[in-house]
């Protein structure tokens, strides 16, 4: 399978850790069935059999992975994963592919009888830096604002440690806990952390800020992969509200990627233009303020096999986006 991964990774640049083996791996560990197919040499798909209360459905994150520009391809592919899905008696497939919400590729999808999801699947909006560029032409790329708490940190003695101890885990798990309560989402479970750890070993890292005093301000979880890192998961002490901790675990973690040959990092996640009740509004500043390119990927996308089974789950997927404020 890893032989495999690499020719999927060599082909498919864009690709991060959402269609690997590892994430795979981490699925099963959580009792999930997975999937792979390689649509007869032309693609790469992982594909994840959710067994949600309201429905069945398999789940392509950030995939597949295909030509895009070749309708013939892509039209297998379809088919490929309506036969699957079919086959594991799901209501729908739901997918998010690795390109860019362009008005042609958002019409080749509804081409294909693809229906705009309800709910978004894995960073729809995002920040990416080029990590190619050199360090300094990184930190001129920022917002003032934010080249200024970078270095305020480091005025302040503030210092970015890193490992992947299951004891790191867990205390990131145990703030994170606290960060939800604060600004109201769902985080992953302690089971969901250790899995990953489990599964990406050596290719996840818990990062935290500290004080001088060596106290703890913000954390973020990376994942390596491919060519690219992805600012995954992210927690904050009350310290984070009057200290720059967060901007300099970011630049950090920049640093690092680029030294260990990494060609982009991933912010993961910001809110859509226009949108300022958004959940990820309140980090869109932050994260913007770092440079890079805003990517807008077309968003999940779904392939329906049960139109009255999917009926429910449009409706309870709705109000759950409203509620959370996605």
């Amino acid at each position: 399978m890893q032989d495999k991964w690499r020719e999927v990774l060599e082909k498919h640049p864009e690709a991060n850790f959402l269609q690997s083996p590892e994430y795979g791996e981490m699925n099963k560990q959580l009792g999930a069935k997975v999937i792979y197919d390689d649509f007869e040499g032309a693609g790469w798909a992982l594909m994840i059999v959710r067994d949600a209360k309201r429905g069945r459905y398999l789940e392509i994150p950030c995939g597949p992975l295909l030509d895009w520009s070749n309708p013939d391809i892509v039209t297998n592919a379809t088919r490929r994963i309506e036969e699957l899905g079919k086959r594991e008696k799901c209501v729908f497939a739901r997918i998010r592919p690795q390109i860019e919400a362009t008005a042609q590729n958002l019409e080749m999808l509804d081409r294909l009888k693809y229906k705009p999801a309800p709910m978004h699947l894995a960073a729809e909006h995002t920040v990416i830096l080029d990590l190619t560029h050199s360090l300094e032409e990184l930190l001129a790329d920022m917002r003032r604002q934010t080249r200024y708490e970078v270095r305020r940190a480091e005025k302040l003695g503030i210092h970015v440690v890193s490992s992947n101890t299951e004891a790191d885990f867990r205390e990131f798990q145990r703030v994170q806990a606290e960060t939800a309560k604060r600004q109201g989402f769902v985080p992953p479970s302690l089971k969901t952390l250790l899995a990953e750890r489990a599964a990406f070993d050596d290719m996840i890292t818990i990062y935290k800020a500290l004080t001088a005093e060596n106290e703890p301000i913000a954390y973020g979880l990376v994942i390596r992969m491919g060519l690219e890192g992805d600012y995954y998961e992210a927690a904050s002490t009350d310290l984070n509200r009057k200290l720059p901790g967060a901007y300099a675990l970011l630049w950090q973690v920049t640093q690092d990627l680029k030294a260990q040959g990494y060609q982009r990092f991933n912010l993961w996640g910001i809110a859509p233009a226009g949108q300022p009740q958004h959940r990820y509004a309140g980090v869109t500043t932050f994260k913007t303020g770092f440079g890079g390119k805003v990517v807008e990927f077309v968003p999940a996308h779904d392939l329906i096999f049960s139109h009255v089974g999917y009926l429910k789950d449009y409706v309870v997927e709705m109000a759950r986006k409203k509620r959370r404020h996605l």
